[in-house]
């Protein structure tokens, strides 16, 4: 009951804050002008609603998308400290993003290029982290973490080299898209994230009894009838589409996959019952307030939003590995 009720009170608050986030902003924008027929509130609405309310869709969406997955990574792996970032996938999405861009691709198919070439990516991380697993004969946490650290370092090395050999342009446009915000103009990379996000946090819905077992360790899990290999390759090619296509759209946005489960397993425990929809709805609710708190700040521009978690949680980790008990440090 404890659970339902904490369910509950997070539905509520991801309801409140999707429609009172884009009230919020530097333009003030209030009911009076949203139902006026005067011709002065012209601009007024199409903030509102070419801007705003994409912003916090894809705000919200982005936020369910990287919280769940970064809750599946940390249940796979039994590693509090595995996110979609630790094994290269976002790295790998981030290296096909700054291709499209380096070389000026255009659309292809009625798709974005960079949202194309992100999937290459994150899919060509996939092959490769398995692909050495297999040559090492083994599929073990040690072997994927180790291969995912290395393979996003190697990444995030080519990047810094496409920035150094492109132009002025294309290298601010790539650092800017690096610091991970939800710049948007109407609802087609809402429309983009949507479909991944929703079949994802389905299919992820349906593996909450693996997804129990697995935490506890791969031993009790086979015991179970669970064929761990199997289970493991499944949510792992789930959770790294959901994180390409998010970061297609966002860039990388870190933190937001480290923090969030953490902070739904306080809420309602480590059972994946409860704790999926409560990594979700916290998640797209923690994501919408950090980035309407990054439209407030007195600067006079947006701070990218990436900015802001990751300002958050460096010090969220620094805590994670100063923690002495054992149940929130790591799995098993």
């Amino acid at each position: 009951m404890r659970n339902k009720v904490i369910l509950l009170i997070l539905a509520a608050l991801s309801v409140g804050i999707v429609l009172l986030a884009p009230l919020s902003g530097t333009m003030d924008i209030g009911l009076r002008e949203l139902l006026s027929d005067r011709d002065d509130s012209d601009m007024q609405k199409t903030v509102f609603w070419k801007i705003r309310v994409p912003r916090v869709l894809l705000a919200y969406l982005a936020g369910l998308g990287l919280s769940v997955c970064g809750m599946v990574f940390q249940a796979i792996f039994r590693n509090a400290l595995a996110t979609p970032f630790t094994l290269g996938v976002a790295s790998g999405a981030s290296l096909g993003t700054a291709i499209a861009m380096i070389l000026g691709i255009p659309p292809l198919l009625g798709f974005s290029s960079t949202s194309i070439f992100a999937f290459i990516g994150a899919l060509a991380t996939i092959l490769i982290v398995f692909g050495i697993a297999r040559l090492r004969g083994s599929f073990s946490n040690t072997t994927l973490i180790l291969t995912g650290v290395a393979i996003s370092y190697f990444f995030s090395s080519l990047i810094l080299l496409l920035q150094y050999l492109g132009d002025q342009h294309n290298v601010i446009k790539i650092l800017r898209w690096i610091m991970g915000g939800l710049n948007v103009w109407g609802y087609g990379p809402c429309v983009n994230v949507f479909p991944f996000v929703a079949i994802g946090g389905l299919l992820i819905f349906f593996y909450t009894h693996h997804l129990n077992l697995l935490a506890t360790g791969d031993d009790i899990a086979t015991s179970r009838g669970i064929d761990v290999s199997r289970s493991r390759k499944i949510l792992f090619l789930i959770t790294s589409l959901v994180v390409g296509g998010i970061v297609a759209e966002c860039g990388p946005i870190g933190f937001v996959g480290l923090m969030c489960p953490h902070i739904a397993r306080l809420l309602v425990g480590a059972d994946h019952r409860y704790l999926v929809p409560a990594t979700m709805l916290f998640g797209g609710f923690f994501l919408t307030a950090c980035d309407t708190l990054s439209g407030s700040l007195p600067i006079g521009y947006q701070l990218p939003v990436g900015i802001l978690t990751s300002i958050m949680g460096g010090p969220f980790f620094l805590w994670l590995l100063l923690r002495r008990k054992r149940e929130y440090a790591e799995f098993g």
